[in-house]
């Protein structure tokens, strides 16, 4: 199985840009008209331009303005990559990999992306850069000297150091001269950033004479810091703007007046969040301290389960949540789906996990990987169950924390087994989820540090196996047999019969039809008995896909009871792969009729769930149905589409053993047919037609 991400952005030109593209700011974006207009003039002068500055300037907000203003410029459109959950530099490239709708099948990434970003006029956003400095500049060098019409557009608090780079550095804002007017002081960027965010804590406040010298010495004591800025104006809920430039005055040991530096700027932004932290209440503090553990956000539930504890009741979370969301520490937004998530700006994370008492830090730890490898094993993707595409989503979001938890668990020998067991439940999410680079590089790490013979290294070497399978790993073999031997020696059955399947899987690639067949037989029956249905299910999927070009019937047979499981237990994931894989069959049976019928109906469900790896198969599969029934030039078209699809999911029909065959026989077939020159004005059409016509030509009647 095989799904990307459902808000994964499929590289596409600016017409066809998903609605969804970030926007820079909930409040509106307000002011930086100066350093808009210059990154929009050294743009397009330079392949490489940084942005720089203090924590808390708004490089970030300033970078996704820009991108959105200048979206129109670049053919092949604007990515943005958000690097602040990424601490693992092994993990960036696969980050730049998913923002370009590019599956990370295990391949040479680096390589890759550069043969696919070669022609590309698109503008690629590296947000949030500082703290995988050295890898960033090692990838930005190797695209930009293999590219043409690449340009990057990165934020960090430091420069890349990278041949060619611009560096603008992002200043604060605006604040106003002493003496200034009220109306010269209102029209500053610092002050109208303060009067709107005033504005949601208190309605009605507006810079006025009464007010406007108070305001104007509290930006200028802010040194124009957006954050520190929205942070003070939250105080406006309990005093008034006069008190609050006092109690800054107070606090607050830089100069009010001049240009500060970069450091005075650093203790202000610092200043003002000792301050915030200092006003929240001993709970607040203390949940603000367990709430940076997670660098994904979380929801209400989640929290409950984990920051509880050392004086913090569970019963008092939500309240102290609010209380959070009231000072803007946390900001609360809905999911998909419905619910709130909360999460904190990065500088705001990166405070509180300081003022973590070393005392709390281990038992929250301890919770907080108890809680991962609870979830992981709980919504498994690979369940036969109605919400199997809702368990992706929701591993889907909170990837960021998984993450992190498998970082704390591979930090320490003793938690490794835990860490492995994590990363082997999300096999079929990385799978789902075109991140098989990914998902292997968490289970080597596992695999590296649990040794000795135990269940939780058999299903560490199988998921292994299964990553190394689909990215044709020739050292498959090797791991599955490790993982059979060392499952007979545990005497475990559950165990066992996975390891047996997956031998059964890697002989039946191999093309050991009766050796494969029976090793899968002998899985399946060992599942039954334990009543595992979810088991069942994933060997049927693996037994009819790989059997189908040898053994079509029982290919066949396997694809329809997996059919009927699948309706019978409304899993529409599993659903969906099964019709796959029984088309495939019918198509190997000779019965391409109905494979069509099958290929147009998952055409439009993958299509309507952003599944561009199983859409991609379908559009192959429907080539060949177009070819068998003389329809060439449709087929060629269709093959064309395609081929722009199988580059989006850096895959291609001859590295698939149950799609090499076909494909290679439709093509001849069609270019005897057409001649070569009609044939490849066919396929050139088809490589024009862009995702949304594909998927409108693909489900046209004949």
């Amino acid at each position: 199985m095989s799904m990307p991400a459902n808000d994964t952005i499929w590289t596409v030109p600016p017409a066809e840009q998903p609605a969804d593209w970030p926007q820079t700011d909930a409040h509106g974006f307000i002011g930086r008209r100066h350093e808009v207009s210059e990154v929009r003039r050294i743009l397009p002068k330079t392949r490489l331009l940084t942005l720089t500055g203090a924590g808390g300037v708004g490089k970030t907000r300033l970078a996704r303005r820009v991108s959105e203003i200048v979206l129109h410029n670049y053919r092949d459109g604007v990515r943005l990559v958000e690097l602040a959950t990424v601490e693992d530099e092994e993990l960036l490239a696969p980050a730049v990999a998913a923002a370009l709708g590019i599956r990370d099948t295990g391949q040479d990434l680096p390589a890759l992306l550069m043969e696919r970003l070669a022609d590309k006029r698109m503008l690629l956003v590296l947000d949030n850069c500082e703290h995988l400095l050295d890898a960033c500049a090692r990838l930005v060098h190797q695209l930009l000297r293999c590219t043409s019409r690449l340009r990057i557009l990165a934020t960090s608090r430091q420069s890349l150091g990278v041949y060619g780079e611009q560096v603008l550095l992002v200043p604060s804002l605006p604040v106003p001269e002493p003496g200034a007017s009220t109306r010269d002081i209102a029209r500053r960027d610092a002050v109208r950033l303060f009067a709107e965010r005033a504005a949601t804590i208190r309605p009605g406040f507006h810079v006025d004479a009464a007010n406007a010298q108070a305001v104007a010495r509290l930006a200028r004591r802010l040194d124009g810091i957006p954050l520190a800025i929205e942070l003070a104006a939250v105080r406006l809920r309990t005093t008034s703007v006069e008190d609050l430039v006092n109690e800054l005055d107070k606090r607050l040991d830089v100069p009010a007046e001049g240009c500060p530096s970069p450091l005075a700027r650093h203790q202000t932004l610092r200043a003002t969040m000792e301050w915030s932290y200092e006003l929240c209440s001993s709970g607040e503090r203390r949940l603000w301290e367990r709430l940076s553990m997670f660098p994904g956000g979380t929801d209400l539930d989640t929290a409950e389960a984990v920051c509880p504890g050392q004086g913090l009741a569970r019963e008092d979370v939500l309240d102290l949540m609010a209380g959070l969301v009231d000072k803007s520490i946390l900001s609360a937004a809905e999911q998909h789906g419905g619910g709130i998530r909360y999460r904190m700006l990065e500088t705001i994370r990166a405070y509180g996990r300081e003022q973590l008492p070393s005392t709390d830090a281990e038992a929250l730890r301890e919770r907080y990987i108890d809680h991962y490898r609870r979830l992981t094993g709980r919504v498994r993707v690979d369940k036969m169950e109605p919400a199997q595409i809702d368990y992706y989503r929701t591993l889907t979001v909170e990837l960021p924390n998984v993450r992190a938890a498998l970082d704390l668990c591979f930090d320490r020998p003793g938690d490794a087994p835990a860490g492995l067991e994590i990363a082997s439940a999300l096999w079929a999410h990385w799978l789902v989820a075109g991140a098989l680079g990914e998902g292997r590089h968490w289970v080597r790490r596992g695999l590296a540090l649990v040794s000795g013979p135990s269940v939780t290294r058999v299903m560490g070497l199988w998921a292994n196996g299964v990553f190394a399978l689909y990215q044709g790993d020739p050292g498959a073999g090797a791991c599955l047999q490790e993982c059979l031997a060392l499952a007979r020696q545990q005497g475990d059955e559950a165990a066992l019969a996975f390891a047996t399947q997956m031998s059964g899987v890697a002989a039946l690639s191999e093309g050991d039809a009766e050796g494969g067949l029976a090793l899968v037989e002998d899985a399946l029956a060992r599942h039954r008995a334990r009543g595992d249905v979810h088991a069942v299910g994933v060997t049927l999927y693996f037994a009819a896909l790989y059997a189908a070009i040898m053994r079509p019937d029982r290919a066949a047979a396997f694809g329809e009871e997996l059919v009927m499981m699948c309706e019978e237990r409304k899993a529409t994931l599993f659903h969906a792969y099964a019709l796959y894989a029984l088309g495939l069959a019918r198509w190997e049976q000779g019965d391409w009729r109905q494979t069509e019928a099958k290929m147009r109906e998952l055409a439009a469900y993958w299509s309507a769930v952003d599944d561009r790896w199983g859409l991609v198969q379908c559009l192959e599969v429907l080539a060949w149905t177009a070819g068998a029934a003389g329809r060439h030039e449709r087929a060629a078209r269709l093959l064309g589409a395609a081929q722009n699809m199988w580059r989006g999911v850096a895959s291609s029909p001859s590295q698939l053993r149950f799609q090499a065959r076909s494909h290679q026989e439709c093509t001849e077939r069609a270019r005897r047919a057409l001649g070569a020159q009609a044939y490849t004005a066919a396929f050139r059409d088809g490589t024009r037609l862009g995702p949304s016509r594909t998927v409108a030509y693909a489900l046209e009647e004949a």
